[in-house]
């Protein structure tokens, strides 16, 4: 058994409501236009097929909601998408697991009603926040509802990248060239929430929180020593700001704050970047994923995905956990 825990859909009303309202949508959304998976459940059945006992957690497609529209617009966007989610799951439940939220995050009042309706009346999985809101961190006091919110209902947000192109690479330019701002820019994205999230006492106040980061923690695995030594020494090397006391105030290391998060597999492939995730987060935190439908051929990174942890040097009993084991007892599969 398989439960691919990432995986990006955008159903048919959806995708017609969203880029309705956001006709001219650059970057991601124009990449979002051409996968047809996204969309096309007949090819998308067809390729789970491929794998026996599998199905998929889904959620809907980047780019964020708040790049569709303002925050008279974006709250009716999230009920549709939800709700097309929700039908989907209870339509094909040999195929979908469950479902994510989406949330209108610039509409922080709007966002929190959203969340308690996807979680109580259509019965979703959790939720899926970007590392950051029309260019707002997720510390903000605004978010905060978010992570009180899911601690008491003690499901996951899947926490995913969010950068364009108009994020340059460098003060002097106006624009990010070569998709760096992908390529390389949504690691660091992913990497910079976490730890925004850590130094802003989320694991503090709310101890039990469960935040699944994409891309098997993006940044965080490889920069264990930076995190971990680097951040012990955290104000020794600051003049302008008090970090010293900020350290001292911490209950734990910065590293075992981000040894806290949960993280998937979908690394598209690299046998490397898989075994340095695992090592980090350690087995009973990583759970399986491809980021289908995003690949260049349809099904490549959940074969690819699949080949890797099939030759981890790990136990059938830990590779189960990983497959499937983890993501019932995160997401309580089976409980709503």
């Amino acid at each position: 058994m398989k439960i691919d825990i990432f995986c990006h859909i955008f159903p048919e009303c959806a995708f017609q409501r969203w880029f309705e309202a956001a006709p001219n949508l650059k970057d991601m959304g124009k990449r979002v236009r051409n996968v047809r998976m996204l969309f096309d459940l007949d090819l998308r059945f067809r390729v789970m097929d491929q794998f026996g006992e599998y199905r998929q957690v889904i959620s809907m497609a980047s780019p964020p909601l708040e790049a569709f529209g303002g925050p008279e617009v974006t709250p009716g966007l999230a009920r549709i998408a939800n709700d097309a989610m929700a039908e989907l799951v209870d339509r094909y439940p040999d195929r979908f697991a469950g479902f994510i939220c989406c949330l209108p995050m610039n509409h922080s009042a709007e966002a929190e009603s959203e969340l308690h309706r996807a979680m109580r009346d259509l019965g979703a999985r959790g939720v899926q926040v970007f590392s950051n809101v029309n260019g707002l961190p997720l510390d903000r006091e605004e978010f905060r509802f978010l992570f009180s919110v899911m601690s008491a209902y003690d499901l996951p947000i899947w926490l995913h990248p969010a950068r364009g192109a108009n994020f340059p690479d460098y003060l002097s330019e106006e624009r990010s060239l070569y998709e760096i701002w992908w390529t390389l820019g949504w690691p660091y994205e992913t990497s910079v929430a976490m730890a925004r999230l850590v130094f802003a006492g989320v694991f503090d106040q709310w101890p039990a929180i469960k935040i699944i980061t994409h891309h098997l923690g993006a940044m965080a695995p490889y920069c264990e020593g930076r995190i971990g030594h680097g951040w012990d020494q955290m104000g020794t090397r600051t003049s302008d700001v008090d970090y010293t006391s900020l350290r001292a105030s911490m209950k734990m290391r910065p590293l075992d704050y981000f040894k806290k998060y949960y993280a998937d597999t979908a690394v598209f492939g690299a046998a490397a970047a898989t075994r340095c995730g695992l090592s980090f987060f350690g087995v009973d935190q990583v759970l399986f994923a491809s980021d289908t439908p995003f690949e260049p051929e349809p099904g490549m990174y959940i074969r690819e995905t699949i080949d890797v942890i099939d030759r981890l040097e790990i136990s059938d009993e830990e590779r189960e956990r990983i497959y499937w084991k983890n993501a019932q007892r995160l997401l309580k599969l089976g409980a709503s």
